[in-house]
């Protein structure tokens, strides 16, 4: 499990749940992994061995200063996974400031640390992007705006990207998770996994939730070598949901029958 040796990995959003799936996944395959996040109780819960900062990836200047003192300290940087967001989101009665702001999170800061981060991830060619997406991005989901427009930019953005940054030798793909055992997740369901799996298994053909570690095999794999050849893509990690269309899981055909009806 050295796919990652001697390569650094930026992490951002690295503290949520997700986060930490990803981050241990990159880790364990010897990659020195730097999570910035800017949740400082959650970067404090980080294991010891993991390079913690605390950033406002909304701030051009704190991305510099960021990306500066990785290499700083760790010499490169061969990885960008993009994982912070923000989940405001008032569907149509979003305000302009909310707008403005879901997308600078969720967008914006996304495009700018890897064009930052850019003359270090081409030095080595051994550069590597993922940005995490969402089936979010592909469905209509009543009441939300904001956070679905954002990662269906994100799906483009990842193509653009791809395309431009190819003569450097930096891969970049996308990931989107269907619902998994996040933050958000963990919080409305007060803490309940069986019973997150239990709702989301009617729209997932695995029948749960996904866990993060699920989504950080995932994202190390397409940072590592193994992936050579895979870039401007997007990878749907989402247990079946989009694949799983509107009749669900259970038999639909038989509801036609009159007396299904009566």
């Amino acid at each position: 499990m050295s796919a990652l040796a001697g390569r650094v990995a930026l992490v951002t959003g690295g503290a949520t749940k997700i986060g930490r799936g990803v981050a241990a996944a990159l880790g364990e395959r010897g990659a020195t992994v730097v999570v910035a996040d800017i949740d400082e109780q959650g970067l404090a819960a980080l294991p010891s061995d993991v390079d913690a900062q605390r950033v406002d990836i909304t701030d051009d200047e704190a991305l510099g200063s960021l990306v500066d003192g990785i290499v700083g300290r760790h010499g490169r940087l061969d990885v960008v996974v993009n994982l912070a967001a923000t989940y405001t989101d008032d569907g149509a009665a979003t305000s302009r400031q909310d707008w403005l702001s879901g997308l600078d999170v969720n967008l914006v800061s996304s495009a700018r640390l890897v064009e930052i981060a850019r003359p270090h991830l081409a030095a080595h060619r051994t550069g590597a992007v993922v940005n995490i997406t969402s089936i979010s991005s592909q469905v209509a989901q009543t009441g939300r705006w904001v956070y679905p427009v954002s990662k269906a930019a994100i799906v483009q953005l990842t193509r653009l990207q791809a395309l431009d940054l190819a003569a450097d030798g930096i891969r970049v793909n996308s990931v989107s998770p269907g619902w998994t055992w996040s933050n958000v997740i963990e919080q409305v369901s007060e803490g309940d996994l069986e019973h997150a799996d239990r709702v989301a298994g009617a729209f997932h053909i695995s029948g749960r939730l996904g866990r993060p570690s699920e989504i950080g095999e995932v994202v190390a794999f397409l940072v590592s070598d193994r992936a050579s050849f895979v870039t401007g893509a997007d990878w749907a990690v989402d247990g079946g949901y989009s694949a799983l269309g509107p009749e669900g899981r259970e038999p639909a055909i038989p509801l036609l029958a009159p007396a299904a009806a009566s």
